[in-house]
């Protein structure tokens, strides 16, 4: 049986989704493979903006096109450890990279060059992230937990955290006050 990569895609948290890390979420999937998946929440802005988490890690802001951007919660892994999303990939010391635009980076390097020069331009800045084991996103698909679209750039990166969700429901040309919080199964 052929496996699906849902590499470059959007989960969208079904409304019966109990989990409250994940209610109400559009989450954008970097990696997806037989060992699992690891995403990125992108509608959870946290309280706190990149002016602050920039002086909290000890960088000085030089750029102020970012100050006032918020960090995310990207999900229940590794809250103490950020993450950056970002447009163009790029060349950083420790990044995944999605597809030949996008990358997921967790050095140094690419907050640095946010704060001086405001490169990337098109950037989402995460405190943890989401991940599953092995065949357990497949599973929470089976269970109508999730739905998927391709992913649009446009929506995470030039939007409104509050407009990402619907906007992605939209893509599957569905309205999220639509949708039933009981699953069927056939």
């Amino acid at each position: 049986m052929e496996t699906v990569s849902l590499t470059n895609h959007f989960l969208i948290a079904m409304p019966a989704m109990a989990d409250p890390n994940f209610s109400r979420t559009l989450t954008y999937i970097c990696e997806h493979n037989a060992d699992g998946a690891l995403g990125v929440i992108v509608n959870r802005p946290l309280a706190m903006d990149l002016a602050t988490l920039f002086e909290r890690t000890g960088i000085s802001t030089e750029a102020v096109t970012f100050a006032r951007t918020p960090a995310y919660f990207g999900g229940p892994v590794q809250t103490d450890r950020g993450f950056v999303l970002h447009r163009p990939a790029g060349e950083w010391q420790s990044s995944l990279k999605v597809n030949d635009q996008i990358a997921l980076t967790s050095s140094r390097d690419v907050l640095q060059a946010m704060a001086s020069s405001g490169e990337p331009a098109e950037a989402l800045v995460f405190l943890g992230y989401s991940g599953w084991t092995a065949g357990q996103l497949e599973w929470e698909l089976a269970q109508n937990a999730w739905l998927t679209v391709e992913a649009d750039h446009h929506v995470m990166f030039g939007m409104a955290p509050e407009a990402r969700l619907p906007a992605a429901m939209q893509l599957l040309g569905i309205d999220f006050s639509n949708l039933s919080d009981t699953a069927g199964h056939a």
